[in-house]
């Protein structure tokens, strides 16, 4: 992804968060200058990877597939001060976040607001695919789905997902940006996603410009 793209992705989130009344911490909008020597007062920030994370999975098409996720609170894998995270997530009309599962979250994901959620769910074995239906949870009650049949989530409706549940999902056709909530057990972005078709979790970025905001993979360069 160029920079001056995914600038552009941040100014439009900000104007989406405030149109939908959700507020998201004061130093989400500091600029690269306003991050530099805080490394250790910012130090949670840091290590539980709190912050914006955008991507388009190496698909080099982002409107199609690609994702907006502001990491809100998260503990730090293996560690016991922190066993959750909350996360709010951007979905675009028919933009596919790819088949994917965890090796160790589980999650509840949660339609806050605007369009319908789609997710497409497929079971497995060892995390290895298989034709088994999937049972899903849907706000406290079972329902069976045939492998790769289709949930829709209205808003304030929720799924909770286990590890080896593959799931993809986007925002249903014809209708708005999806305002999505994340409340899970610790995520961890590096090690914990296995993608059906291998997708890279985060994007390679030309620097055609400075970061208006700073990403989550930003920190190690502009905090030092």
């Amino acid at each position: 992804m160029r920079r001056s793209d995914i600038n552009k992705q941040l100014k439009r989130s900000v104007k989406f968060f405030k149109s939908r009344g959700f507020h998201l911490p004061a130093w989400a909008t500091w600029s690269p200058d306003q991050w530099r020597g805080r490394a250790q007062a910012a130090r949670e920030i840091v290590e539980c990877r709190l912050g914006w994370d955008i991507t388009d999975f190496g698909s080099n098409d982002f409107d199609r597939i690609g994702l907006i996720n502001f990491n809100l609170r998260n503990g730090v894998p293996g560690a016991a001060r922190k066993a959750y995270c909350e996360k709010i997530i951007i979905v675009g009309e028919q933009q596919v976040t790819p088949l994917h599962t965890h090796r160790q979250k589980r999650e509840d994901i949660i339609n806050r607001g605007g369009g319908d959620l789609v997710l497409e769910l497929r079971n497995s074995a060892d995390f290895a695919i298989n034709d088994e239906p999937v049972t899903a949870v849907i706000d406290g009650f079972a329902r069976q789905v045939p492998a790769g049949g289709k949930v829709v989530l209205k808003p304030g409706e929720s799924i909770f997902l286990e590890p080896g549940t593959f799931h993809l999902f986007y925002g249903r056709r014809g209708g708005s940006r999806v305002l999505v909530g994340e409340v899970s057990s610790v995520n961890d972005d590096e090690t914990d996603n296995l993608f059906a078709e291998g997708n890279p979790r985060f994007p390679s970025i030309e620097e055609d410009e400075a970061p208006l905001f700073l990403l989550v993979n930003d920190y190690a360069r502009y905090l030092a």
